[in-house]
């Protein structure tokens, strides 16, 4: 991409509604746009991201054997009816409309009923289960406050993976298969060492859910931290009966703010009772399937790499979700060949199957560092006058402030971003 082509420009000065600095930074640097409180379009630069981080997500899911599909978001009421969560008594968040014919529908803002009453449809025998489902759906959720940039929204992408398993047995063994996949997810985003498995309230079915907390003065959350074991606590759920079930002394326990980045729940038979989704088991005998939910927000996940992972000149993303993997900075003056001999790499690269987003707008030097840095690649490949006298092309991390030199060899660079 040419940077002179992107459908994007840098702002100079953050909205001033904005308070998040994962809003202020990301409207900045031209990834993504405020449509109105609660709700951000995704642009060129930003959607190269949250593509990265769902492609991660989505392998994790296919490696536990997950199938995605994808679900309305347009919901019928009456299976909603079903389980009693169309009541708003019980869940305050619906946006809920009027079609012109009187009927009232609802969009999602999550997909249990939705999915249990469709794998009631082809789930007859105990060889149908189990299985695991999972989609990247939009929700929408009518929260009474948005001011958290894309960490909290009224519309928003949601992964979501259900199992549907014939007992409790079978459903916990692939409940710890989905842990260690979340943790493999937030090491991969390249927040997995902020990121703490933590313990949280089970609901009906089980004793304690769990969260999956990254720390981060930007949370909502309170959490407590033993960094030796790993494991964090819910301040909701702290106590002595909880610290003795974990094995954990209060006095090694640390009082973070977190944000929630995952969970994972058990829900037993709720929804299949609810909806009827039955199965036969060996000598024809009904049962009803056992459900687990987990899920994880992709632009939540986003937010959160921004609001850890930036410094006072912009971004710093990890290489595993950066838009492109290097910057090319043009720095010329009028009479030089830099323009051509960076054309050159830059059409190298591309062929090499390199990421590169190419700088090759006619501004100073110091409006184009500014901007790099504000953008956040994770290498910036300048080529200037000077550096080429001497044969050579200057990289710089942005992560560490490293610079160093390599000769001006196509291959050569192209082997160095590989």
């Amino acid at each position: 991409m040419k940077q002179s082509q992107l459908f994007t420009k840098i702002q100079r000065e953050a909205p001033k509604d904005e308070v998040s600095k994962n809003a202020q930074l990301l409207i900045r640097a031209g990834f993504v746009d405020k449509q109105t409180a609660g709700a951000y379009a995704f642009l060129p630069l930003g959607l190269r991201v949250l593509n990265k981080i769902i492609t991660i997500i989505r392998e994790e899911m296919n490696a536990l054997g997950g199938q995605e599909i994808l679900l309305t978001a347009l919901q019928n009421t009456e299976v909603w009816k079903k389980s009693g969560r169309w009541n708003d008594d019980v869940v305050d968040v619906w946006f809920k409309s009027t079609l012109k014919n009187g009927k009232e529908v609802g969009l999602a803002n999550t997909h249990e009923e939705a999915l249990a009453e469709l794998v009631k449809k082809h789930v007859n025998s105990y060889k149908d289960l189990p299985v695991y489902i999972y989609q990247f759906q939009t929700k929408f959720r009518n929260e009474l406050r948005a001011k958290s940039g894309i960490l909290r929204g009224r519309e928003f992408i949601m992964k979501d993976l259900y199992s549907f398993s014939k007992t409790k047995e079978e459903f916990e063994e692939f409940y710890e298969k989905a842990k260690e996949a979340y943790k493999k997810i937030f090491h991969r985003l390249g927040i997995g060492e902020e990121t703490y498995l933590t313990f949280a309230s089970g609901g009906s079915f089980s004793k304690y859910s769990h969260e999956f907390q990254t720390i981060c003065e930007a949370g909502e959350d309170i959490i407590y931290v033993d960094k030796e074991k790993k494991v964090a606590i819910n301040k909701e759920v702290l106590n002595d009966e909880v610290l003795n079930d974990l094995k954990i002394k209060r006095e090694d326990l640390k009082e973070e703010k977190a944000i929630e980045v995952g969970n994972i729940f058990n829900l037993g038979t709720k929804y299949s009772e609810a909806l009827e989704l039955q199965y036969k088991d060996e000598k024809g005998e009904s049962h009803n399937v056992y459900m687990g939910s987990y899920g994880i927000g992709p632009a939540r996940s986003m937010g959160t790499i921004v609001e850890l992972m930036s410094d006072d000149r912009g971004i710093v993303w990890p290489e595993s979700v950066a838009p492109f993997r290097v910057h090319l900075i043009e720095v010329k003056s009028q009479k030089s060949k830099v323009k051509s001999q960076a054309g050159e790499i830059y059409e190298y690269l591309v062929k090499a199957g390199v990421e590169v987003l190419y700088d090759d707008r006619n501004l100073n030097p110091g409006e184009k560092f500014a901007e790099a840095d504000l953008i956040g690649i994770p290498y910036q490949l300048i080529i200037s006058e000077k550096n080429l006298k001497d044969n050579k092309v200057e990289i710089k991390n942005r992560k560490t402030g490293e610079v160093e030199y390599l000769e001006y060899n196509l291959e050569k660079i192209s082997q160095f971003f590989k």
